[in-house]
């Protein structure tokens, strides 16, 4: 054997390159984890423009990248978010250019129906509390749909259930939004085809009751309709809308959110729809109740008309009586009438009686006045008199000119003169005389009638008058 200096020690450990060693290594995580199941938290995740979902799974010892192709996304059957706790199904696969490795996942689900449920009753806490399941908010549902919006899978038994059930009760169109009912994608389309409904305008095409309806299946399959996007469009929907999700014993929360929950999608259509046989014999009855009651108003009324036809007295015989007592009323006034005449000009007699006549109410006015006319000269005199005395002891200063006193006296004169004016005696013996008929006195010529007596006064006496005749205006007709 030749020994040479500079060789190497012989070795048995293999010589790779870089990428030999990472193709073996990536070949061997992919045989020997082909297919695993891991569960964790996820966190970091991110979702690319390229359609490319990257995250980590991690827990209380240790991190792991995992990614969700473009291709696998729709087939998740959740969508991945950051907090959440799931069991990710897929494959160990290396990235020899980095020398790392990742999850490479086709299916993410909840990892156990608790972390489902506190998931489904932390959203529901939430959604109460902003009032989206007050009883306020639900709508009755309309009596007769035109046409029925149904909001589930085009395949399976439940939209055929649904169909048949209407078409069997009272048939009515059905207007479907086919959308899956389950996976990453199903909360979307339910809440778009929800919305979709919600803003059509056209009344020849807007359903006028919405169910929302799927078939049973484990609490993963209904997590779409436990998602918050489908409960606000539940809530927001402006037609009534009807869930029927699962089996009775099955509850999501968009049964909170809807106006009426059925407990199976047969059961949501018979709510939808009314049994037209019910309808038919409602109709019966009703008529029935209506003729019935039709029948009694009848009967009342003629009852009430008979009664009152009983009441009323014979026509004939009241108008004969009326007459009579017409003609007892004419025949009553007849006799009346002149008995009140006499009884009244007997009661103007005894007044007659009773009153003074006018001599003796102008002797007693002729007296008053030859009394009252005395008083007043004394009276006057008395006046002039302490007039004269004020004026005989008043002390006039050597100042006080004498047209002072002349003044004072004419005032004086024109007081007597006015007083000496006002005295009836000074009217008559201005050249007037006082009329009188009756003892009161006469201010007009239409007062007086031919023949009428009166008694006219002078300044020196009275005389009696008769009134003769009318003359025109300006001309006297007395007779003295």
């Amino acid at each position: 054997m030749d020994e040479r200096p500079d060789s190497q020690p012989a070795s048995n450990v293999p010589d790779y390159t870089v990428s030999e060693l990472s193709g073996a290594i990536k070949r061997t995580l992919e045989q020997g984890f082909a297919r695993v199941r891991v569960r964790g938290e996820i966190t970091e995740c991110k979702r690319y423009p390229s359609g490319h979902i990257y995250f980590s799974l991690k827990d209380e010892a240790g991190k792991i990248s995992a990614v969700v192709w473009r291709g696998s996304v729709s087939r998740l059957g959740l969508a991945p978010e950051n907090g959440t706790e799931v069991i990710a199904t897929g494959r160990v696969s290396a990235y020899g250019e980095r020398s790392s490795y990742q999850l490479v996942v086709d299916r993410l689900e909840f990892a156990g129906e608790g972390a489902l449920l506190a998931r489904v009753e932390a959203l529901r806490k939430m959604l109460l509390a902003e009032g989206l399941f007050d009883a306020d908010r639900k709508r009755p549902l309309p009596f007769l749909p035109r046409r029925v919006g149904v909001v589930t899978s085009r395949q399976g038994a439940v939209l055929h259930d649904i169909r048949t059930t209407i078409a069997r009760r009272l048939p009515r169109e059905v207007l479907l939004w086919a959308v899956a009912v389950q996976g990453e994608s199903a909360a979307e389309q339910i809440a778009r085809a929800i919305e979709s409904a919600g803003r059509m305008t056209d009344p020849d095409l807007r359903p006028d009751v919405l169910i929302v309806a799927r078939g049973g299946g484990s609490l993963e399959d209904l997590m779409a309709f436990n998602d918050e996007r489908v409960v606000r469009a539940a809530a927001a929907s402006p037609i009534p809308l009807i869930s029927a999700v699962g089996h009775e014993t099955d509850t999501t929360l968009i049964d909170f959110a809807s106006d009426r929950r059925a407990p199976t999608p047969t059961a949501a259509a018979e709510l939808a729809v009314p049994l037209r046989t019910e309808l038919s014999a409602d109709l019966v009855h009703r008529a029935a109740r209506l003729a019935s009651g039709l029948v009694r108003a009848m009967q009342t009324a003629r009852s009430r008309l008979d009664r009152a036809s009983a009441r009323i007295p014979d026509l004939p015989s009241l108008v004969g009586t009326l007459r009579m007592r017409l003609d007892d009323r004419s025949q009553r006034l007849d006799l009346a009438l002149p008995a009140r005449l006499r009884d009244a000009h007997a009661r103007l007699v005894m007044i007659e009686r009773r009153l003074p006549g006018p001599d003796t109410l102008i002797e007693r006015r002729r007296a008053r006045l030859s009394l009252a006319g005395p008083a007043l000269r004394a009276g006057l005199r008395q006046l002039l008199e302490r007039r004269h005395r004020a004026l005989a002891g008043l002390s006039l200063p050597p100042s006080l000119p004498s047209s002072a006193i002349r003044l004072q006296r004419a005032r004086l004169d024109g007081v007597v003169g006015r007083l000496e004016a006002v005295s009836p005696r000074a009217v008559l013996a201005r050249g007037y005389a006082l009329v009188e008929s009756r003892g009161h006195p006469v201010t007009q010529a239409a007062q007086l009638k031919p023949g009428a007596r009166v008694r006219l006064h002078f300044a020196d006496g009275a005389r009696d008058a008769q009134i003769v005749r009318e003359k025109a205006e300006g001309q006297g007709a007395l007779d003295l």
